[in-house]
C-alpha cells in the first residue's frame, strides 16, 4: 500500500504557501501495469512542476530583494546628494550672514564716531559764532562809547572856548 509522499523538501517551501502533496492511489490490483508507470510519470512530472515552480519563485523573490535593496541605496544616495546641495547653499548664506554682521557692527561703531566728532564740531562752531557774536558786540559797545566820548571832548570843549 502506498502513502502520501511529499512533493517538496521543507526547505524549498514557501513561508506563504502549503506544501505541495501528491496522491497516489492506494490498491495496485486495480492499475495495471502501464496506468502505474504512468502514473508514476505524472507524479514525477507534477513534483518536478512543483519543484520548478518554487525554485523560480525563490529567484524571484530573491531578485526582488535585491532590486529593492538596491532602489534604496539609490534613493538614500540621492537623498543625501540632495541634502548636500541644499546645506551647502545655506551654509554659504550663513557665512555671509556673519560677515555682513561683522560689518554692520563696525559700520555701526564708525557712526558712532563720526556723530560724537559731529557734535564735537558743532559745539566748536557754536562756541565760535558766540564768541564772533561777543566781538561785535564789544566793537559796537567800543564805537558807541568813542562816539560818547567824542560828544563829552566836543560838549567840554564847547564849555572851555565859550
Amino acid at each position: 500500500m502506498r502513502t502520501v509522499v511529499d512533493a517538496v523538501s521543507p526547505k524549498m517551501s514557501s513561508p506563504r504557501r502549503p506544501q505541495a502533496r501528491a496522491r497516489v492511489k492506494s490498491s495496485p490490483e486495480t492499475m495495471s501495469p502501464s496506468s502505474e508507470s504512468q502514473s508514476e510519470s505524472l507524479e514525477a512530472s507534477l513534483l518536478r512542476l512543483v519543484n520548478d515552480h518554487q525554485s523560480s519563485d525563490i529567484r524571484l523573490r530573491e531578485h526582488t530583494e535585491k532590486s529593492k535593496k538596491e532602489a534604496i541605496r539609490s534613493a538614500s544616495r540621492v537623498s543625501d546628494l540632495l541634502v548636500d546641495a541644499v546645506n551647502g547653499g545655506v551654509e554659504e548664506c550663513f557665512v555671509n550672514e556673519k560677515r555682513i554682521e561683522v560689518e554692520i557692527r563696525a559700520l555701526k561703531a564708525t557712526i558712532l564716531r563720526f556723530a560724537k566728532q559731529t557734535d564735537q564740531w558743532l559745539a566748536s562752531t557754536h562756541a565760535i559764532n558766540n564768541a564772533i557774536k561777543e566781538i561785535g558786540d564789544f566793537e559796537n559797545w567800543m564805537k558807541t562809547m568813542e562816539l560818547d566820548c567824542k560828544s563829552i571832548t566836543a560838549a567840554i570843549s564847547n564849555i572851555h572856548q565859550s
